[in-house]
C-alpha cells in the first residue's frame, strides 16, 4: 500500500494520514453520539423500562448474589474457600455474618417493596420477613442433610460427604431453593433472582415457588427443569435433563395461580431426559421412569413407565475399499 505513495515528500504523506485519521474519528464520533441519543430515546417510550423511575428502586442483583454466597457460606462454614472457622470462633462468625446478611436483605427488602428510602411501614415489613426467615434457616440445615443423605445413597460414585458439599452442583441449587422457597410470597423479585443465580452456576433450574419434601436428590443435575407449582414429595431422585413443565402457555396470564405442573409422589426415580406435563399429571409414589419418556397423564403407584424402542440394530461396519488413483 505505501508503494503508491513513493515520490511524494514525507511530510505530504504524513498530512495526508493525519487527515484521515481526523476524518475516521470525527466519523465514529458522529455515529456514537447518535446511537446515544437514539438509545436515551427508547428508556421514555411507552412499555420499556424508564430507569429513573423504575429501575433505580428495584433490588441489586449483585447484591442477592453476594447474599447467595454468604448463605452458603452459613449452610456451610468453611465449605465455600472462605478461612476455616475454629469451633471456638464459629459462634462469633456466624454472629457476624447473620448481622451483614440481615443489613444486606434488608435494604434489598425494601427496594423489592419499591420503597427507597424506606418509610417506618416498608421497614417494619422488611424486619418482619427477616425475623422469620432467619428463624426458619436451621430447619433449612436439618433438611439439607436430608438431601446429602440422599446423594450419598443414591450415588455409588460419591466417596464422602465433604465430595457432594463442595463438589456437587445439585446440593448448591437445592440450598439455594430451599433458602429461596422461605421467601416467596412474601417479598417480589428476590427469590427469583435466587434461584437463577443457582440456575447460571448449576444448569438447574428449579423454580422458588415449587414445593419440595426431604431426601431430595438430582444426579448430574444439568437441563432439570422445575416449575412453579410443581409439588415433588420426599425420597425423589431425578437425573439430568428431566422437567416439570405446564401442559400450555397459550392462555398466558390466566393460568397465573393456577396448578400448572406435575404432582411427583414419595419415592419416585425419574431417569434422564424424561418430561413429565401438566398440572393434574401425577407420578404414584415409589414408581420408576426410564430415561426419555413423556408423560402427559397421570401413573399409578408401583408403575415402571419406560419407552420401548422399536428396534435397535448393531451390525460390523463396511470394510473401507482402497482409494484408487483415479
Amino acid at each position: 500500500m505505501l508503494s503508491r505513495f513513493n515520490g511524494f515528500p514525507p511530510l505530504t504523506i504524513l498530512s495526508l494520514f493525519f487527515t484521515l485519521s481526523g476524518r475516521i474519528v470525527r466519523l465514529m464520533a458522529t455515529t456514537t453520539r447518535d446511537a446515544i441519543e437514539e438509545l436515551l430515546q427508547t428508556y421514555g417510550e411507552t412499555g420499556g423500562i424508564n430507569y429513573l423511575a423504575a429501575a433505580a428502586s428495584l433490588p441489586s442483583r449483585l447484591s442477592i448474589e453476594a447474599a447467595c454466597t454468604e448463605l452458603m457460606s452459613l449452610m456451610f462454614p468453611g465449605f465455600r474457600s472462605e478461612a476455616l472457622v475454629s469451633s471456638e470462633d464459629l459462634a462469633d462468625t456466624t454472629r457476624i455474618r447473620v448481622r451483614h446478611l440481615h443489613a444486606r436483605l434488608k435494604n434489598e427488602i425494601c427496594r423489592s417493596l419499591g420503597r427507597i428510602p424506606p418509610d417506618e411501614a416498608t421497614e417494619a415489613k422488611a424486619e418482619e420477613v427477616l425475623a422469620e426467615f432467619f428463624k426458619q434457616l436451621p430447619s433449612v440445615r436439618r433438611m439439607l442433610w436430608t438431601d446429602i443423605d440422599a446423594a450419598y445413597e443414591g450415588d455409588p460414585a460419591a466417596t464422602t460427604y465433604e465430595e457432594i458439599i463442595l463438589a456437587y452442583p445439585a446440593l448448591e441449587a437445592i440450598a439455594i431453593y430451599r433458602m429461596a422457597h422461605l421467601l416467596y410470597g412474601k417479598v417480589p423479585l428476590i427469590p427469583r433472582i435466587m434461584t437463577e443465580w443457582a440456575h447460571s452456576r448449576t444448569g438447574i433450574d428449579i423454580h422458588p415457588g415449587a414445593e419440595i419434601g426431604s431426601h431430595f436428590f438430582i444426579d448430574h443435575g444439568t437441563g432439570v427443569v422445575v416449575g412453579e407449582t410443581t409439588q415433588i414429595g420426599s425420597h425423589v431422585k431425578l437425573y439430568q435433563g428431566v422437567s416439570f413443565i405446564a401442559r400450555s402457555l397459550g392462555a398466558g396470564r390466566g393460568l397465573r395461580g393456577k396448578k400448572r405442573h406435575p404432582t411427583i409422589e414419595d419415592g419416585v426415580c425419574i431417569y434422564a431426559g424424561t418430561t413429565v406435563m401438566g398440572g393434574d399429571t401425577v407420578i404414584g409414589a415409589n414408581s420408576t421412569i426410564g430415561a426419555n419418556v413423556f408423560l402427559t397423564k397421570s401413573v399409578p403407584p408401583h408403575s415402571l413407565v419406560y419407552y420401548e424402542e422399536k428396534e435397535v440394530r448393531v451390525v460390523p461396519k463396511r470394510k473401507q475399499e482402497p482409494a484408487t488413483t483415479r
